[in-house]
């Protein structure tokens, strides 16, 4: 009897909480963050098992680099920041169609009006995702005040100003399960694997081949991308 409570007790402490796949060396400069996406609200005619089903950030450096990209298609979002070159750029893309929106230092990102004027608080709850010591913060959108998100970060990668090219600018720490609003589409993310690599310079620079187009456009195309 005492074997099996045990075993119960064991069995909670290993699958409570957040896992990992792979465990890192703590305060890594460089390297590769993957993790899964949830898809909740309307997100279209599109079935969501044609979606983008992992987000990749690359980092180095302060430099930043938000990936999501689906498995066929061409078609993808991804946000880059290069601090140092000046660089907040996001991309889009879907089949034959390319576009980059260049945003200037400390202007919101294209396609997050519904996370617009968010309150985000703060609290003393702390987690522990793939072995890094995580903080909390609550959030609470705009058009459904009643309803506050959890969204954790961690201190312990070494990125100055990580949130720079997305919504969440006053975290002062890498996400490791948060969430983004895109018009009624709402994508749940949470870090599965942390790997510690070499990761090269031309990975944050300016893309090719992306045509140069205006706020209003981006933001009109990726609605559009999301209603499909």
């Amino acid at each position: 009897m005492r074997f099996r409570s045990e075993l119960i007790i064991a069995c909670i402490v290993t699958f409570s909480g957040y896992s990992c796949r792979n465990k890192v060396d703590k305060n890594i400069n460089q390297g590769e963050i993957h993790y899964s996406i949830e898809y909740l609200g309307n997100v279209g005619i599109m079935p969501k098992e044609v979606m983008p089903r992992n987000l990749i950030v690359s980092f180095k450096n302060n430099n930043i680099l938000f990936d999501i990209s689906a498995p066929f298609g061409n078609s993808g979002i991804m946000n880059l920041a290069n601090p140092e070159k000046g660089i907040f750029d996001t991309y889009i893309s879907l089949l034959t169609w390319r576009y980059f929106y260049s945003a200037n230092p400390g202007e919101p990102p294209p396609g997050f009006d519904a996370m617009k004027n968010m309150v985000v608080r703060k609290t003393s709850k702390t987690s522990v995702i793939c072995g890094f010591n995580c903080k909390n913060a609550e959030v609470i959108l705009t058009g459904n005040k009643d309803r506050v998100h959890q969204i954790w970060y961690t201190n312990e990668i070494s990125i100055k100003n990580p949130n720079a090219a997305n919504p969440y600018r006053e975290i002062d720490g890498v996400l490791m399960d948060f969430f983004f609003q895109m018009g009624t589409a709402e994508m749940h993310f949470t870090a599965e694997t942390v790997y510690k690599k070499d990761i090269l310079d031309r990975v944050f620079e300016r893309r090719e081949k992306y045509m140069r187009i205006s706020r209003d456009e981006i933001d009109k195309f990726m609605n559009k991308m999301i209603s499909l």
